[in-house]
This record gives structure tokens, C-alpha cells and sequence, in this order.
């Protein structure tokens, strides 16, 4: 028996596969940027990785949305005690799968090794940052004020879609907005802001970050952020606020398997 032989995969469900995506989560224990497209009907499609017939992880690639016609792998995940099987079961995964992109985080354990080895043209599409620690920026007369009802921000939390939206006022006029939005794995929310041009380089971003990273915990969420790696002052923002940088998402394409 051949070494792709002893390894393949097989079309599955999300529910199939769900086991193996809690484990991922576990294992990974930090916002998963494209989390939430599973339980988008007809966006995904995902294969139980099999040795033996055992089924030992999974992988599942993007196919709707900005993926459409361009199958794109975004997961995948080899239980540890497998993981000496890891290029042979991506290779029966990219076989079964035809996709022929990739997105990943560059903080998981495996995938970026993988796309590393069967990629090219790799490219930063952003920066992703995780709590670092709590900062006490004082407010300097500006005040933070939530627009979004409470029992609406609570229902975001708990169906993980939607968020919730905060204002930053100077003297009853607005200078900035932002929001966090929940749509990915628990128990992350994600963090953007954006400040009035005429108010930037001031430091208002950074303290609004910072009441918004205290808003995330009051509402049980951890906070997190990205940027683009050419945007300086937003990285800069996130950095001041108690952000610090995790990875990165990459992307790129895949080589043909024969």
C-alpha cells in the first residue's frame, strides 16, 4: 500500500465534522478570522481527513461570497497524535478538494506550514492582534456612548452575528465611531474604529480602542483587532491601546497534486 493510499479524504457535513472543528477551536484559542463562514448556507464545503479509516482531522475551503469561483482552503486541522501524516493527508485533501488558493492565519499550528510548503505568490492581507494588556488613557474631556440598544448588542453576542456601535463625542460634537462585532468563534469579538480626519494624531482613536476593548470584557467577549500591514497609523492605534500583533492572514496559491 502506497503512502497517499494509507490516507484520504471524504466529503462531510458540518456537522460531520464538528468534533474535529471544537478541537481546532481548543487548540487554537485565539479568534479565528473566518470562523462564522461555516454557518453560511452554500459557502463552504469540508472533507474528513481518514487514515485507515479513521478519521483523524478535517479541511474545508471557501466557495461562496468573495470566494466564488475560487475555491480557497481557509482550515485545516490533523489531531496531534496524526500529525506525522500531515503532508500526506493534505495532499489527499487538495486531490479530493481541486482547491487550488489559500487563506490562513499564520498563528495556527499547521496550515501555515502546509500552504509554506505547497504555496506560492504568498501575500499579507492583514495583521492580527490580540489583548495584550489594559491601558488607563484618561478621556480628556471626550465621552464614549453606545447607539446600539443593549438587548440587541446582548443577542449579537450570543447568536455570534452582528455587534454592537459606539460614538466619540467632544463636546456634543461626534469625532469618532466604532464597534465591536461578534461573528466569529467564542469568545472573541472584533474591534475597528474610525476617528473624524480633523481629529486624527490627536489620540482619540487609541482611547476610543481602549473603552472598546473595556466594553468587549464588561460584555463578557474578549477583545481582538486587525489591520492591513500597510496601514501604520491603525497599527500604531491598536499598539498604544494594549493590542499586540499575533500573525498574520495570508494568502496565495497552491500547486497542482498529480
Amino acid at each position: 500500500m502506497t503512502r497517499l493510499t494509507q490516507v484520504h479524504a471524504e466529503s462531510a457535513s458540518s456537522e460531520a465534522i464538528l468534533p474535529l472543528r471544537t478541537r481546532f477551536r481548543e487548540e487554537m484559542n485565539a479568534q479565528i478570522v473566518h470562523d462564522s463562514i461555516h454557518r453560511r448556507p452554500g459557502w463552504t464545503l469540508s472533507w474528513l481527513l481518514k487514515s485507515q479509516d479513521l478519521a483523524v482531522g478535517f479541511g474545508s475551503i471557501a466557495i461562496g461570497g468573495p470566494w466564488k469561483d475560487k475555491p480557497t482552503v481557509f482550515e485545516f486541522y490533523v489531531l496531534p497524535e496524526h500529525r506525522t501524516k500531515a503532508f500526506d493527508l493534505f495532499e489527499a485533501f487538495l486531490k479530493a478538494s481541486g482547491a487550488r488558493f489559500f487563506e490562513a492565519q499564520t498563528n495556527e499550528t499547521l496550515l501555515p506550514i502546509l500552504v509554506h510548503t505547497y504555496g506560492s505568490d504568498i501575500a499579507s492581507e492583514k495583521i492580527v492582534f490580540a489583548d495584550g494588556h489594559t491601558t488607563m488613557y484618561p478621556p480628556s474631556g471626550a465621552v464614549v456612548r453606545c447607539v446600539t440598544p443593549a438587548d440587541q448588542i446582548r443577542e449579537c453576542v450570543e447568536q455570534r452575528q452582528g455587534g454592537g456601535e459606539w460614538i466619540l463625542e467632544l463636546d456634543g460634537v461626534e469625532i469618532g465611531k466604532g464597534g465591536i462585532l461578534f461573528h466569529y468563534n467564542r469568545p472573541y469579538g472584533d474591534i475597528y474604529m474610525e476617528v473624524t480626519e480633523t481629529q486624527r494624531r490627536r489620540g482619540w482613536g487609541t482611547y476610543l480602542v481602549q473603552e472598546l476593548k473595556r466594553e468587549c470584557y464588561a460584555l463578557g467577549a474578549v477583545p481582538a483587532a486587525r489591520c492591513s500591514p500597510m496601514n501604520v497609523a491603525s497599527r500604531q492605534t491598536l499598539l498604544r491601546a494594549g493590542f499586540v500583533p499575533v500573525g498574520h492572514i495570508i494568502y496565495g496559491k497552491l500547486g497542482t497534486i498529480s
